[in-house]
């Protein structure tokens, strides 16, 4: 990312069944959106909630929704750093949160340089592979009304030789946000009777905003999908940097087992799990595992991939690279192909090798394109003889070892990680690789402080339920943290949820137009692949 109740305010927490329908749920449900209990305030004031609704479609409904918390108040202050290596990439960085011993020793240091430090204990949240209880301490100074007045007293203690930064305390989990602006589609696949499906709107090697390419289908309800390729240095931007599958087809691969958003049959059942995609290229009786699908050889973005360094399993926002990599372009790669060393082989629709030979070019509109380096290279040139066959296996499975099978209607947007399964919280933050234990450094802010952030899930009836939070003082939104994110959804009567793309890519569009605020202060971010509600006459 670089993320109830009808008519007049109500106030209160209530615990809501899954089986409640969505008007229920709303009518009588307000998201407290609060810590765990071990990590809340004994005396955290109650919301205020207010919500407006608009039903687009039969079976399609959308709620705007606000929670307040009066009564808290919040400021800048000035974070100070600790120093460190990441567990990773062995790399300096620098963490928030570290042990009593370092806290204890920097206050001390901070009051012989004549600041007045507090010292603040922050618990893990309730994730499902992470330990419980304190996570680590961090170290603060002061309280100011205005962000500028943070910075001139970051200025000063960094002055005194430490490294800081400036947080609001609203994006803490240990108090209540202000505010929170949410977003709420609910689309019930037994009333309406148009689709939902993933799109990367013809071309995966593109970016472009959530609400133009809604308006472009004639959308009724969209939002972003999952993570992608922002920068050349780390592919071919707007690629997607896991798991994507747009009419029937795999546009890209899952970086490890992560949580994707299944719409079959175009959205007529829907269900979320973690997934895993495995390609293999047969030339008679010699194969070669293809580790990546429109995407540049040789980097991995989010990592994953066997024999990717510095790691095989799933890393958020981290380019692995293997030295030995064959990956297949499809004809929805819409760009000119990654050129450098290596060999090409261009196949025609039904798998025979054209040609053979350096990389570059366009890939056919009736065939595919395989570029390999390294071994990858080695056994094309072994391999793809012109008139020869190449037979492509897809083949993609939940973690039970359960086949997905794609027919034409039915796509897949997916990122990390997940928040809510067999109807309780169950957030596999370490698995999915958003957080590391061993290393405070990576992730910490990502998940546990509050960001804009994108949600998705199906409750009990089968309805899928998307969701959007704004964040980073947009509108005075806050955010949730990945776990508020996860009490969020349950609280919708979401028995599986995801989380998508969030940060600066959070978006909703209601028949072509915003009605979130982004946080990118130039507006509404260009994304990868989107999710879209569709009226019949789109279809």
């Amino acid at each position: 990312m670089d993320h109830n109740a009808l008519g007049k305010p109500a106030r209160g927490v209530a615990r809501v069944r899954a089986g409640l329908g969505l008007a229920a749920v709303l009518a009588v449900a307000v998201p407290s959106l609060m810590p765990t209990t071990a990590e809340a305030d004994p005396a955290i004031p109650a919301a205020t909630t207010q919500w407006s609704t608009e039903t687009l479609a039969p079976g399609v409904e959308v709620r705007t929704g606000t929670f307040r918390h009066p009564d808290v108040t919040h400021t800048w202050t000035v974070a100070v750093q600790s120093p460190g290596v990441s567990r990773l990439t062995g790399a300096a960085t620098w963490s928030e949160v570290n042990t009593r011993s370092w806290a204890d020793t920097t206050a001390g240091k901070l009051r012989g340089a004549g600041f007045d430090p507090r010292v603040e204990s922050v618990r893990w949240p309730g994730y499902s592979d992470t330990p419980h209880g304190v996570m680590g301490l961090r170290v603060r100074v002061g309280s100011f009304s205005t962000q500028a007045a943070a910075q001139s007293a970051a200025a000063a203690i960094t002055s005194a030789g430490f490294h800081t930064s400036v947080a609001w305390t609203g994006y803490d989990i240990q108090q209540p946000a202000d505010r929170e602006n949410v977003h709420v589609a609910v689309i019930d696949p037994r009333v309406f009777n148009g689709t939902v499906e993933g799109t990367h709107d013809g071309n995966v090697a593109q970016r472009k905003t959530t609400s133009s390419v809604a308006a472009r289908l004639n959308s009724l309800v969209a939002v972003n999908g999952g993570f992608f390729v922002t920068s050349d240095a780390d592919g071919v931007q707007g690629t997607m940097s896991g798991l994507g599958a747009y009419n029937g087809q795999l546009g890209s691969m899952a970086a490890g087992s992560r949580a994707a958003l299944i719409l079959a049959d175009g959205g007529r059942h829907i269900r979320v799990a973690d997934l895993t995609t495995t390609v293999t290229a047969r030339a008679g009786n010699s194969s070669y595992q293809i580790q990546g699908i429109n995407r540049v050889p040789g980097l991995v973005r989010d990592c994953g991939r066997s024999g990717a360094s510095p790691s095989d399993l799933p890393w958020q926002d981290v380019t692995c690279r293997l030295t030995d990599d064959l990956v297949q372009f499809t004809p929805e790669f819409g760009a000119d192909l990654p050129t450098g060393p290596g060999v090409q082989a261009v196949l025609n629709a039904s798998g025979r090798v054209v040609s053979v030979g350096a990389r570059g070019g366009r890939v056919p509109a009736d065939g595919r394109i395989l570029q390999g380096i390294g071994g990858a290279a080695d056994w094309l040139t072994a391999n793809a003889e012109p008139g020869s066959r190449i037979r492509v296996d897809e083949v993609i499975r939940d973690t039970s070892g359960r086949r997905v099978e794609l027919d034409g209607d039915d796509s897949i947007v997916s990122a990390a990680p997940t928040l809510v399964k067999d109807g309780h919280i169950d957030i596999d933050a370490t698995a999915e690789g958003v957080v590391d234990p061993r290393d405070l450094s990576f992730g910490y802010a990502w998940a546990s402080a509050r960001q804009p952030r994108t949600m998705a899930g199906v409750d009990g009836k089968g309805r899928l339920i998307l969701a959007t939070v704004d964040g980073r003082r947009t509108g005075g939104s806050e955010g949730f943290t990945l776990y508020e994110a996860a009490e969020f959804m349950r609280s919708l009567g979401a028995v599986q949820a995801l989380n998508l793309d969030g940060g600066g890519s959070t978006a909703m569009a209601v028949h072509g137009a915003l009605i979130n605020n982004p946080s990118d202060a130039t507006g509404e971010r260009a994304v990868g692949d989107t999710v879209q509600v569709l009226p019949p006459h789109a279809n």
